[in-house]
């Protein structure tokens, strides 16, 4: 046989090796099948949820999310936009340790959109990733653009888990499980990812699914799952579970976080419901025109801020961006947009390295690190 007819073989071996490796564990990281998915659904529209029709959740105001049509024009663009959204250099990274008692109001930001907040002496983690790629395969899909800042077993004991929805940024299966074996804390979630959870092995007792305007009190915290303007979904079939933001009120001290979601209008009838807030935490980055009602920018993290805090005094943080390549803007864009954009609103706002502990109420807060790596 000549060498020259073995090449097609060899490259179809190294082909069917490459796409098992990417495969490996997919049926389990895309979650609970979408039949109990629905089911779930459904079971909200019996109990009066509004935000139920034919089986889906929907936002109050229309969207203009990514169409199956379009979807293939996002993947080659993404596939051809090369190193924009990617920094410079190396992110700078802290390992700031957790104080015994938690603070009357303080935040740690892990990157992307996983912040583990202190509330009046409770500990509530938000959304926490930890998996290298967030993807449902091992080896296909966004990868950090840092290394996690400490490893999750470094945190201290949390007294709930709150996610705000099911993408793969949001609810990342390895940081799960995790957390699964470290503690007995509640994971507090919007209706539907309970499903998610269950099929991971999390038992039914430490799972409460909530619908928006719904709250849960844990400890001396009160977490409400309340409105953000996005969309769901883990696979081909979208909007079967429910996306949120969360309020976490304490005796003394009230925290909006905002998970990932677009500008509504519905953040101001949030500030009055809840409000007044000490402590924002807004997504600022992978917005585009692609999607621009499900991805907020950062001029409209500003307003969201405003909105959700009215005359309050109050810090705005922000998330979303940095650790995963997401969109198509520069990587620093989102931060520089957002300090030009608190300047001009008079807006306090704190910007943490990945790992970097915050005291909210400290007058001392972290300058520019940002534009040596961007």
């Amino acid at each position: 046989m000549h060498l020259r007819s073995l090449v097609p073989t060899a490259a179809i071996a190294v082909a069917a090796v490459a796409l098992s490796r990417a495969a490996l564990g997919l049926p389990t990281a895309l979650g609970a099948p979408a039949p109990r998915l629905r089911d779930t659904a459904d079971r909200a529209a019996a109990a009066g949820s509004g935000h139920v029709a034919d089986g889906r959740f929907h936002n109050t105001l229309p969207d203009e999310v990514v169409t199956r049509g379009t979807l293939l024009a996002v993947l080659r663009a993404m596939l051809t936009r090369g190193s924009i959204g990617r920094p410079a250099a190396p992110v700078p990274l802290a390992a700031d340790p957790a104080p015994a008692t938690p603070a009357p109001l303080a935040l740690t930001w892990y990157g992307h959109s996983s912040v583990l907040l202190e509330v009046d002496g409770h500990r509530v983690l938000a959304d926490p990733v930890w998996g290298e790629r967030v993807s449902p395969s091992p080896t296909i899909g966004p990868r950090r653009l840092h290394p996690a800042p400490v490893p999750l077993s470094a945190l201290p004991p949390v007294d709930a888990v709150v996610l705000s929805h099911d993408h793969y940024d949001h609810l990342d299966l390895p940081t799960v499980r995790a957390l699964l074996h470290a503690g007995e804390a509640p994971f507090v979630v919007p209706l539907g990812l309970g499903n998610h959870l269950r099929r991971w092995g999390v038992p039914d007792a430490r799972v409460v699914e909530l619908d928006w305007d719904e709250s849960v009190q844990v400890g001396g915290l009160a977490l409400t799952c309340t409105e953000a303007r996005h969309f769901s979904g883990r696979g081909l079939r979208r909007n079967t579970t429910l996306w949120s933001s969360w309020v976490v009120t304490g005796p003394a001290h009230r925290a909006f976080f905002g998970g990932d979601t677009g500008y509504t209008p519905a953040f101001a009838d949030l500030g009055r419901a809840y409000g007044p807030f000490d402590l924002t935490v807004l997504p600022i980055g992978a917005y585009s025109e692609r999607w621009p009602s499900i991805h907020m920018n950062p001029e409209e993290a500003v307003q969201a801020h405003r909105d959700l805090t009215s005359d309050h005094p109050a810090l705005l943080m922000p998330i979303h961006w940095a650790t995963f390549n997401l969109g198509f803007h520069p990587w620093m864009e989102p931060v520089q947009r957002l300090r030009a954009a608190a300047q001009a609103a008079g807006v306090r706002i704190a910007v943490p390295r990945p790992g970097e502990r915050l005291d909210a109420t400290a007058a001392a807060l972290p300058t520019d690190w940002w534009t040596a790596v961007g």
